[in-house]
């Protein structure tokens, strides 16, 4: 069924074999679709919410390839002279039924219109010349599988920019699941743990650079969405222009190998509850907790792995807290476009 929705628990159950499906789905489309994604020089990405969030992978990976790329907010556009200039606009929305993502590629001709979607049929994906679906897999409402299966897409679509082979940008992803699974039962513990100790605070600040502000950015939103705890995602080094000052009844996450140990120590230091996800070796102590990356995989395989961290601590501290996960507060029915019945 396209769009089914599934309990936040049981998208992150499923996760690991969905995102083995999704790779060899998306893998399959930019194979047979490599023209229109391969050699772009400036390609402008554009979204709303989560898969806003998403978009600091691709932007970094293009980045590295010395590729100009943007991410836009599709809302403060505002019109098509801010498109311009690009050779391909991507609109990334899980349900396809963002409107200001459609409006947005709705200010492009048509062929110069791409979209990352999940669900299929859907208004983004049909008015796109370059539709890349993840297969309608079933997730969350706050959203599982649908967001790190759009960060695997935006990865592949990156490599294919960058001129990657089909088969390199397939293999990128070969054992995913394994990978997952095993990160999964490493990090749980220490989460929950986490989690645990975090049920009275008042704010969580989630700070990262680079790619990993998809998983800090999504990650905040999760907390606020699935536990209902005010998050801010926030950048390494504008962290310590003042932004750490704040510190106090609250919960730091800090993801990265460089700047951020000194952080993740420093906040642990001043007794503020601390977790810290990281590949480099790093002693936890009383307030300082840590989940390691594995060493060796690649920075979207790494992305997806941080994420996975952030799902799990807002699921874990939502049941700490006694918030029903898929009970939001608020209904904004101007967030979609309403399909037709029948």
């Amino acid at each position: 069924m396209p769009g089914e929705r599934i309990p936040y628990v049981d998208g992150r159950t499923a996760q690991p074999a969905a995102l083995e499906r999704v790779a060899a789905r998306v893998a399959a489309q930019l194979r047979d679709g490599r023209d229109v994604f391969a050699g772009r020089s400036r390609p402008v990405f554009v979204g709303m919410g989560a898969s806003y969030a998403a978009l600091a992978l691709p932007l970094r990976m293009l980045a590295d390839g010395a590729v100009p790329a943007r991410q836009e907010l599709a809302s403060e556009i505002g019109s098509g002279v801010a498109l311009a200039e690009a050779d391909l606009v991507i609109g990334v929305s899980q349900s396809g039924r963002s409107p200001e993502t459609v409006d947005a590629l709705a200010m492009v001709p048509r062929e110069r219109r791409a979209a990352v979607v999940n669900v299929v049929p859907s208004r983004l994906g049909d008015t796109a010349a370059h539709p890349v679906d993840l297969g309608n897999e079933p997730d969350s409402y706050a959203s599982t599988i649908g967001y790190t299966g759009t960060l695997i897409a935006l990865a592949m679509i990156a490599r294919t920019i960058l001129g990657t082979s089909p088969a390199e940008v397939a293999a990128e992803w070969n054992g995913i699941a394994d990978v997952l699974t095993r990160h999964e039962h490493a990090l749980a513990p220490v989460v929950d743990e986490v989690a645990g100790r975090a049920g009275r605070v008042v704010a969580a600040d989630i700070v990262a650079s680079g790619a990993s502000r998809s998983a800090s950015e999504s990650g905040a939103l999760l907390l606020r969405e699935v536990c209902r705890v005010p998050a801010s995602a926030l950048v390494t080094r504008n962290y310590l222009h003042g932004e750490m000052e704040s510190a106090g009844q609250t919960l730091h996450v800090v993801i990265g190998d460089g700047r951020e140990l000194e952080i993740a120590r420093s906040l642990a230091g001043a007794r503020h509850l601390t977790l810290c996800v990281t590949s480099a070796e790093v002693d936890p102590g009383d307030h300082l907790h840590v989940v390691r990356i594995p060493e060796g995989v690649s920075m979207p395989v790494r992305t997806v792995l941080e994420t996975a961290v952030l799902q799990r601590l807002a699921g874990s501290l939502a049941m700490v807290r006694g918030v029903a996960i898929e009970d939001f507060v608020f209904d904004n029915t101007d967030t979609k476009i309403e399909e037709p019945i029948g």
